[in-house]
């Protein structure tokens, strides 16, 4: 059967034009779609962003600064709108369970806590999300080796830190309440004893979704929560393998959570005085030789004859013997017997132990042995000069980090010193309730808080 109408005869230029529509109904829709209009969702600053890329597995993958794309709230979020999430498994992270010591395990728990309120505010799942992405960042080679680390990476920088609290001022402008502290503590607790935040699987990026940081689309996009969005390194170094580093097990005092934190500010007035001694050092090594500690020269105080000192209670300045340096602990915790917080500090050569608080730069350098505990915050050391005692163990001895301007002695802030007020102030960014509620009575808690009480929840 014929298709041609009977009696009708096609023309040469009737056949030409046919075959232009022909043509253009095949090239005009396949040139529309290759060459999409601009739109106001992908403004020109977003031609800077980073390409796709897939670091070898033999080398490290660089960590970019943070900086962001000059774009308007809506812009940014129309194009991370437009970005679409990445196919294939998401697999969770595995458990983490911290070591160390109990002051190490402290100041990674406040670490921890500050980077999950000031980045997620006062949104639990937020705050657990943020936990996750920092201890994933602490298991890979590209970031440092502990928790504090890993969250004040670049805190020196006014630009370029990884966690923008840690360098933009946020710590001074705002203190969380007593009940936000708390409770962010207890889900970085959970975070560093097993419990794992599957939905960002190895994630070690995330962003809000009204910013785009130049690094955004080098990475795959693997999850979202509330307003951030969760990205992982493409190819190997995004997947469970490269996530093998073993961790450091002492994490740093950072100055700059000694106002929320009393595990960095009892290991920051530490440091402190490590830092006196270690200036001062070379005049303990000037001093004449009838001054030098001389073994067997002193006998080692009996811990029932100390007395602590009249101007703090829980502070023994003593006399201690070179001889039985390894005893030296047991002395302390002797003669602190069951007090809570207190402090032991001993000294080779009687004339230079300070009748009190005071101490001049030349008795910090020749202290010997020092005492510190809390044990409100679960911290407890102690600590050998060992420019006169030889340690095995280097963790053992008093720092050597360089001159101090001042030194606090008994522990409290110095005079002339503000305390940040506690409690919610006006801070961009930052999610938060603007009261928070009366803790209700175990009787008063509804049945579906039971859930999150007892540590199980759908996620896990």
């Amino acid at each position: 059967m014929s298709g041609s109408i009977p009696g009708a005869q096609v023309t040469p230029g009737l056949r030409a034009i046919l075959s232009f529509v022909a043509v253009a109904a095949v090239a005009v829709p396949a040139w529309v779609v290759t060459h999409p209009p601009a739109t106001a969702a992908r403004p020109a600053a977003l031609r800077a962003l980073a390409k796709r890329k897939i670091v070898p597995a033999t080398v490290l993958p660089p960590v970019e600064p943070v900086a962001f794309v000059a774009l308007s709230p809506q812009d940014a979020k129309a194009f991370n709108d437009s970005v679409p999430f990445v196919t294939g498994p998401n697999p969770a992270a595995r458990p983490f369970r911290i070591a160390g010591d109990a002051a190490s395990i402290a100041r990674a728990t406040d670490c921890l806590a500050a980077a999950q309120i000031y980045e997620a505010g006062n949104d639990p799942q937020g705050q657990r999300a943020v936990a996750q992405v920092i201890l994933n960042r602490l298991r890979h080679p590209a970031f440092p080796k502990t928790v504090c680390g890993v969250v004040f990476e670049g805190q020196e920088r006014s630009t370029g830190c990884q966690f923008t609290f840690t360098c933009d001022g946020a710590l001074t402008r705002w203190t969380p309440s007593e009940v936000m502290w708390r409770d962010a503590r207890a889900l970085a607790t959970q975070a560093l004893t097993g419990r794992v935040y599957k939905p960002v699987g190895y994630a070690t990026h995330y962003h809000t979704d009204w910013v785009v940081p130049y690094w955004q689309s080098s990475l795959d996009k693997i999850a979202a929560v509330h307003s951030h969005l969760f990205f992982r390194w493409a190819g190997w170094w995004g997947t469970p393998p490269a996530f093998n580093r073993t961790v450091a097990s002492a994490e740093p005092s950072v100055p700059k959570l000694a106002a929320i934190s009393d595990a960095h500010r009892l290991g920051g007035a530490m440091d402190e005085a490590e830092d006196a001694l270690a200036a001062a050092l070379p005049l303990f090594a000037d001093l004449p030789a009838d001054a030098q500690p001389a073994p067997g020269a002193l006998p080692l105080a009996q811990p029932a004859a100390l007395k602590p000192l009249a101007e703090d209670p829980d502070t023994f300045l003593v006399v201690i013997d070179p001889r039985q340096e390894d005893t030296l602990p047991t002395l302390a915790k002797t003669a602190c017997g069951d007090r809570p917080r207190c402090k032991l500090m001993g000294w080779a050569v009687a004339r230079l132990m300070p009748a009190g608080l005071t101490m001049s730069p030349q008795q910090y350098a020749s202290m010997g042995f020092s005492y510190l505990r809390d044990r409100g915050n679960g911290f407890e050391r102690a600590l050998w000069n060992c420019g006169q005692f030889k340690r095995a163990d280097i963790g053992e001895c008093m720092r050597r980090r360089g001159t101090l301007t001042a030194v606090p002695v008994a522990g409290s802030a110095p005079s002339g010193t503000t305390v940040p007020p506690r409690g919610p102030t006006p801070l961009p960014g930052v999610r938060r309730a603007t009261a928070l509620p009366a803790e209700p009575t175990e009787a008063a808690k509804p049945a579906a808080k039971v859930e999150a009480a007892t540590g199980r929840t759908a996620d896990q």
